[in-house]
């Protein structure tokens, strides 16, 4: 569950309109960010498994006061339960599915005839952080900046120990779906990741990432963003120009409370200047 929620008025100049795009029949439903103007630089900020797109609101507004179009949306499936607006249900959701759905509202935001469809920026919380950072990766060049709050790379490791969320299984006997808390997943979310090693699908991409992490997350240790920096610094190393940033946030655990977003944005300006 998110720990912030930002309920602000929105600042003097910042739109906000209603979107949607359809993938594989189904319908994702989502929120544009920005101010007047042309050629506007594309973000599109995920959210979190359980989670849904008020919850990551506050980042979008920030970066639409910095001059983006900026885009939350519903992940299909993929929302705590009663919050989401998209089409689709959790047990048909996966990580993968997850990649889909952001692809989709990547074209739709290229789409637009006030966007530069040169200039994308992906950022994500959580699963939607990996998400984030498989598609950076599948699609290369074509985003310019990752930007990934505690994400969720442990997704493997955990699967493959029977682990999911506050739920456990039978990875040799697995069920037709498994319940963690509230939430109730299929077997897909595990047969799509059970077998993969989360850094090989994140590598390559040669953009600028800048990754935020608190040193009492519980749920996705800290290491798994310290791998992910050094993954990113060595490719930088090899191509030289790219920009690879990791701040620790000290006391922060999975969700950052409102001082910390605060902070979170605070880096998002010194990094996107």
């Amino acid at each position: 569950m998110a720990k912030y929620i930002s309920t602000e008025p929105l600042p003097v100049g910042v739109s906000e309109a209603e979107f949607q795009c359809e993938r594989d029949g189904l319908t994702i439903r989502g929120t544009e960010y920005r101010r007047a103007g042309e050629r506007l630089p594309i973000a599109v900020v995920s959210h979190g498994i359980r989670a849904w797109q008020a919850t990551v609101r506050h980042y979008a507004v920030a970066l639409a006061e910095m001059g983006y179009a900026a885009y939350t949306f519903d992940f299909c499936g993929g929302c705590a339960p009663g919050k989401g607006r998209s089409d689709g249900d959790s047990t048909d959701m996966s990580v993968l599915t997850e990649v889909e759905d952001l692809l989709r509202v990547i074209a739709c935001a290229k789409s637009r005839p006030y966007t530069d469809p040169s200039r994308v920026l992906l950022m994500g919380c959580s699963q939607g952080g990996f998400v984030s950072a498989i598609t950076a990766a599948r699609l290369g060049e074509e985003v310019e900046a990752l930007i990934l709050l505690y994400p969720a790379l442990c997704i493997p490791d955990d699967l493959r120990a029977g682990r999911l969320l506050e739920g456990t299984f039978d990875l040799v006997n697995l069920p037709e779906t498994i319940p963690c808390g509230p939430f109730l997943l299929g077997r897909r979310y595990v047969e799509d990741m059970a077998g993969v090693d989360a850094f090989q699908l994140i590598r390559g991409f040669p953009g600028d990432v800048l990754l935020v992490h608190g040193d009492a997350d519980r749920a996705v240790d800290l290491s798994y963003s310290q791998r992910a920096y050094q993954l990113y610094r060595e490719r930088s190393a090899g191509t030289g120009g790219s920009r690879t940033r990791l701040e620790v946030m000290v006391g922060g655990g999975h969700g950052f409370t409102e001082a910390e977003s605060r902070e979170v944005i605070r880096y998002m300006r010194e990094f996107l200047a």
